[in-house]
């Protein structure tokens, strides 16, 4: 049994959201997002990653930048470019890129969920950055950020967002700058919305696509405030985070791709014998990069050329749900062994670099000279995803890239 609520919903006037909404604060480092607000004093990054507005010599984790965040954001509800909803409601979020459509709703998701294992995660997560945004929303006293959920697509939800969809006109319709459009749509009928409170609970679990940290930091922060309040009862909005659930059949996932700044003092000839240990290696043709277009397949770029390489047999068991995913068989095949790299999370020569920038951005990384190698990847499914979750595994680091990303700004969950 999976527990939805509706939430009055802090958003922006229709007028200003294109304006508004932001990539996630996760997706883009500093600069990137100084230069992205550079001339949008509204950006949403300023509240997500307010260091931006700081002097760049104040540490990303100060507490001067979340009393920033803060100033911030109430500095947009002052100005009236932030109203809050008069009822609790909930939302249908609908993305398409490229042609392919994803459609969510826009909800609260239960930390109790979470605590009980209704709500899986496959992901492990790092203390610090767990820290950063239990502080933001702390000092914010909200969650700005989305966690992006999924589940077994079920036809009965589809049809009631489909529904209200056709019948309704969106409260929000822009395209950003990416040329992905976003078109929102508000539920503000009782009974629509017992009927979608009645249909979660019929989907057994959720599972965390994206955000764990977000959720992580979001059941600290309502375990923390559950000692402090005297009068607690459960229904506080501290026991709810803010998440737009998408059923899994919609999820486009693209692969998480790899650049390694040496060979760990082997020579090309060494290196490319001990590769062919692991992995049938045949030299590509002609100079396009090369794409994975199936399991244990990968594409390695080193010293202006591309290889395929595919998995011996016995390199990993396909029995087993984690050592038979691309990700851990590059990771114990050649990575370790080889290049050693015992810990991809903190090794500083490895470097992940999401489908979505391309193969020639990994081509452009090995021949500026910072990186000598390169991998291309199969994505991970999304029935991977979901049975590492189910068996209570985590996937190793960087298995996942989805697209497109939620963007921020577009609704806020107030924790009071």
């Amino acid at each position: 049994m999976s527990v939805i609520k509706p939430f009055k919903a802090l958003r922006p006037q229709s007028e200003l959201v294109a304006k508004i909404a932001s990539l996630p604060y996760d997706v883009v480092d500093t600069e990137e997002a100084r230069k992205l607000a550079k001339d949008n004093p509204l950006s949403f990054l300023q509240v997500d990653k307010a260091e931006i507005d700081l002097d760049p010599s104040v540490d990303h984790y100060n507490q001067k930048v979340y009393e920033k965040a803060r100033e911030n954001l109430n500095q947009l509800i002052a100005k009236k470019v932030y109203l809050q909803e008069k009822k609790e409601s909930m939302y249908i979020y609908r993305q398409v890129m490229e042609g392919r459509e994803q459609t969510g709703l826009v909800v609260c998701a239960s930390i109790e969920d979470y605590l009980q294992g209704v709500i899986k995660r496959h992901e492990s997560t790092r203390p610090d950055k767990e820290e950063d945004r239990i502080k933001h929303i702390d000092f914010t006293n909200a969650h700005t950020s989305p966690v992006f959920l999924t589940y077994k697509a079920r036809d009965e939800i589809k049809q009631l967002l489909k529904g209200w969809a056709e019948e309704k006109k969106p409260i929000y319709d822009f395209t950003s700058e990416d040329k992905i459009s976003h078109t929102c749509w508000i539920i503000d009928a009782p009974q629509v919305i017992s009927r979608l409170i009645s249909a979660f609970a019929e989907v057994d679990c959720l599972y965390i696509a994206d955000g764990h940290h977000r959720a992580a930091a979001a059941v600290k922060v309502g375990l923390k405030r559950r000692e402090q309040v005297k009068n607690y009862t459960g229904k506080e909005e501290f026991n709810y985070f803010l998440s737009v659930i998408f059923p899994h059949d919609e999820l486009y996932i693209m692969p998480y791709n790899r650049v390694v700044a040496d060979l760990a003092g082997n020579s090309e000839e060494r290196f490319l014998q001990k590769v062919s240990e692991k992995f049938n290696l045949e030299k590509c043709v002609g100079r396009e990069p090369y794409r994975p277009e199936e399991r244990h397949v990968f594409g390695m770029y080193l010293n202006q050329r591309w290889y395929k390489l595919t998995a011996k047999r016995g390199t990993f068991k396909e029995e087993e749900i984690i050592d038979r995913l691309d990700v851990a068989i590059l990771q114990n095949n050649l990575f370790g062994p080889i290049l050693g790299i015992k810990d991809p999370r903190t090794d500083q020569r490895i470097e992940f670099v999401g489908g979505i920038r391309g193969l020639k951005e990994l081509e452009e990384k090995v021949d500026r000279g910072g990186m000598k190698v390169a991998f291309s990847l199969f994505p991970t499914s999304i029935e991977e995803l979901m049975a590492v979750a189910e068996a209570g595994r985590l996937m190793p680091p960087k298995s996942t890239w989805f697209e497109p990303k939620l963007r921020s700004g577009i609704f806020v969950h107030k924790l009071e």
